[in-house]
Order: C-alpha cells, then sequence, then structure tokens
C-alpha cells in the first residue's frame, strides 16, 4: 500500500493533502505557526476529522516532536548530539529507522520485518512515497514521515544520512 506526498512539506503553515495510490486525496496536513512551537494536524479528508499531529517539545536542548494519535501521546523522536553525523532516536511503535532522510529514501522495521519504505520518486513536482505493508500501521507510518521531516527542518536542513535506533 502506498500513500504520495506531491510537494516538499517543509513549509509550516501550508495545507496539502496526501495522496493513496490511486491518486486520491486521503488526508490534509495543516501546519501551525502561530502557536507555543510547530504543529503539525493531520486530517481525514472524507470526515475532516483529525488523525493525529505532531508537536514540538518545548524547553529541549535538542530537536524534540512528540507523535499523537487520537489525542494520546504514542512516540517521539529527537535529535541526538554528535560532533560529525547527526543521529535520531526514534521512540515509536519498536520500529527502527534507518537511511537517507534529507535524500528521502529510508525504512522502517520492526525486528527483522520491513514496516515501511520512504522513496523520492521523479516527477515535475516534488514526490514522495509512503510504502508500507500493514493497513493498521498508514496513520502512523503517515506520522512517523511527517515527525522526521520536522526534525529535519529544525536541525537546520542539515544533510542527514545516518541510521537511527
Amino acid at each position: 500500500m502506498q500513500l504520495r506526498i506531491k510537494q516538499r512539506i517543509f513549509a509550516w503553515a501550508d495545507t496539502y493533502d496526501i495522496f493513496d495510490e490511486q491518486g486520491n486525496a486521503k488526508y490534509f496536513v495543516k501546519g501551525k505557526v502561530f502557536s507555543l512551537g510547530h504543529q503539525i494536524h493531520v486530517f481525514d479528508k472524507k470526515t475532516g476529522k483529525e488523525v493525529g499531529s505532531i508537536h514540538q517539545k518545548l524547553l529541549t536542548f535538542l530537536p524534540k516532536y512528540e507523535i499523537v494519535i487520537d489525542g494520546r501521546l504514542v512516540g517521539t523522536i529527537t535529535k541526538s548530539f554528535t560532533l560529525w553525523k547527526p543521529k535520531y532516536r526514534v521512540d515509536f511503535r519498536d520500529w527502527e529507522v534507518e537511511g537517507d532522510f534529507w535524500g528521502w529514501n529510508y525504512v522502517a522495521r520492526r525486528g527483522e520485518y520491513e514496516v515501511l519504505r520512504v522513496s523520492r520518486e521523479l516527477a515535475w513536482s516534488d514526490c514522495y512515497a509512503i510504502n508500507y505493508i500493514n493497513p493498521a500501521d498508514e496513520i502512523p507510518a503517515l506520522l512517523l514521515v511527517l515527525a522526521i521531516d520536522a526534525v529535519n527542518c529544525d536541525a537546520n536542513n542539515v544533510d542527514i544520512s545516518v541510521n537511527m535506533n
């Protein structure tokens, strides 16, 4: 199964759609700039109901974002301090994430099983594919991708080719 993001998602205040594999708008994303910390909210396109959100944790030394589903905190992603090689700590669904985050090519695994794969596709505009196996992982996969993008954006757009554990 696949979700597609058809534009770069670095603009915090933008509203944009996330598409299914048939090209139908399935979710829409709204970023909030005028709040305490960055916030990204994801809504079901048909019902308008919020399905999840990403919230910047304030008063932390390094960028940290919380992943929220159905009003419950379900995970975090934090930039780790390193001198040479940027790294991130993911505490979310027992997933381990590794790959080239700046180039939008990475995978998440639970144990030895691949949960999702994110890749950049060649197109007239920026297009990113989130491929996942289990339908129950659709919203968590989307939120993880948005959280990784938020941390990357906060990390001053540094080239990130790292392993996340």
